[in-house]
């Protein structure tokens, strides 16, 4: 009897694979919030991989199985990092993450709760978020990022299940093979006040993105102008007074 179907002789790579489900990003933050994320986060990147053998996803397919559609055999994190790969394959952008091409995991991947969470926590085996995270992607931290609850549940994997990771004295979540923190800040970024999620160094100090540092910068050239104003307005009421007693501040 002839079989009605075959497996591919030939894998498919990420240029054969859909790039997208054709759904909708969930909230106009989303958006911003994963730029803030890859932005404050390249510096350390480029530190860990001065080779630049690395790749950020950000709404982007994950194709961990074969399936018919394609799509059902993916994931799209809303922000993941995959250490040691290169950043275009053949000269050409990814469209998609395709593991039995690329063989290494993402270390971190993101997800940007819309709803009540339920999707993000699903454990269906072959179906939900959670369970494919971790039976069958095998990522080693999953973190659940909620803007309405000001909230992020991050998950490390250990012997094969997440564990809930406990915060640190910070309120922060380490990643310690990047060497930083994941936590929530409450501020203004891209024309709106919100708790973001944004990382931190070891030593808990906020990363910060190229408009933040080129802000930072002008703020301290700004204090050194008026600490250099401020010291010539007290040279020249010292010289005025030593006028007033009849010494000329030149000859001194």
């Amino acid at each position: 009897m002839k079989a009605t179907s075959e497996f591919p002789k030939t894998l498919p790579d990420h240029t054969q694979l859909p790039e997208s489900d054709g759904t909708f990003v969930k909230n106009f933050q989303e958006h911003p919030q994963s730029i803030l994320l890859t932005e404050s986060i390249e510096p350390i990147l480029q530190q860990l991989h001065p080779d630049e053998r690395y790749c950020i996803g950000q709404d982007s397919g994950i194709y961990w199985r074969l399936t018919d559609p394609p799509e059902r055999g993916a994931e799209a994190p809303d922000w993941f990092y995959v250490p040691n790969v290169p950043p275009t394959l053949e000269g050409q952008m990814r469209r998609s993450y395709v593991l039995w091409q690329e063989i290494v995991s993402p270390l971190i991947v993101l997800e940007f709760v819309s709803g009540n969470g339920q999707d993000e926590r699903d454990r269906t085996p072959y179906e939900g978020k959670f369970w494919v995270y971790e039976q069958a992607i095998h990522v080693p931290f999953y973190g659940i990022y909620e803007v309405t609850r000001s909230s992020i549940e991050v998950y490390h994997l250990v012997e094969g299940r997440y564990h809930l990771l406990p915060a640190n004295d910070r309120g922060h979540y380490p990643i310690s093979p990047m060497g930083v923190e994941l936590g929530i800040w409450q501020g203004h970024y891209k024309n709106a006040e919100l708790p973001w999620l944004r990382w931190w160094d070891s030593e808990g100090n906020l990363l910060l993105t190229g408009e933040e540092r080129a802000e930072q910068e002008r703020q301290r050239a700004e204090q050194e102008r008026q600490r250099a104003e401020q010291a010539e307005q007290e040279n020249a009421r010292l010289r005025e007074q030593l006028r007033a007693l009849g010494i000329e501040p030149e000859t001194l």
